[in-house]
């Protein structure tokens, strides 16, 4: 699981229950009209703005940022340069042979060793990236808007619960559980948009700039495995996508498994 989402939620409902705690009882907190208003309408404003399948895509892209860690770009540049080190040894068909996870290198692997010219290698890749770019947008923007509507929502809780308030103004007992029931919808839009659907959002947008990193640096790389360069030649190319002091040298990447198999 990643540790800065895991970090997060802890961190994140631990202070506010303990806030609740300290303030008084927890049960205040807890009103069912109210979590229908705020759970009910966002989603059902977020299956009327997207599609079924846009909206499962997207919540099981949520479930992948939280369990699955991110493929570092140093491994990327590892993985080509073993395959530099292949085809300059082996020959560019044996490339078509390469097993590997990756659907994007496999079908880089299989560019270079039908002989495509760098054009078509470059125009196919960047296609594949630019797509990847706009189904991942599709997902962050599902959280987005949620992150827009829960707030929303709240805010026209709180307005039905105030004109509900209202109308028993000749119950003067009755106007500070009301006003507190009321504002509980502020309080749970707020709560879902601030503490789970913008943070997912923007961690779906960050692995999606790590993962087009690793899709560029692959993209390179295939590049320059066709035009022959020397392993020391790639690695210095690819590695000006890593921040300086994030980079490993040669030395330090596993450089030694040239099997046909990443």
């Amino acid at each position: 699981m990643d540790i800065a989402s895991l970090l997060g939620i802890i961190s994140g409902i631990s202070l506010i229950v303990s806030a609740i705690f300290i303030g008084g009882d927890i049960h205040n907190f807890i009103n069912i009209p109210s979590m229908m208003i705020v759970g009910g309408g966002t989603v059902a404003t977020t299956f009327l703005t997207f599609q079924f399948k846009d909206v499962y895509a997207a919540f099981k892209a949520a479930y992948f940022v939280f369990s699955e860690e991110t493929q570092e770009p140093n491994d990327a540049v590892s993985t080509m340069i073993r395959l530099c080190y292949i085809s300059r040894k082996q020959g560019l068909l044996e490339l078509g042979k390469i097993e590997t996870k990756s659907g994007f290198l496999k079908k880089a692997c299989g560019l270079i060793a039908d002989g495509s010219p760098e054009h078509v290698i470059r125009a196919a890749l960047s296609t594949e990236i630019e797509s990847l770019k706009m189904r991942h947008y599709i997902v962050q923007d599902v959280f987005k808007k949620m992150g827009l509507y829960s707030p929303a929502f709240g805010m026209l809780g709180t307005l039905i619960g105030l004109v509900q308030m209202l109308s028993k103004l000749q119950e003067p007992s009755s106007i500070g559980p009301s006003m507190a029931v009321a504002l509980l919808t502020t309080f749970y839009g707020s709560l879902l948009s601030t503490m789970f659907f913008l943070p997912v959002a923007g961690k779906l947008k960050a692995r999606t700039i790590m993962e087009v990193i690793n899709l560029e640096i692959m993209l390179e790389g295939s590049i320059s495995i066709l035009e022959n360069n020397n392993p020391v030649t790639v690695y210095e190319k690819l590695s000006s996508f890593i921040p300086e002091r994030s980079r490993k040298t040669m030395s330090e990447m596993n450089l030694k498994n040239l099997k046909n198999k990443l």
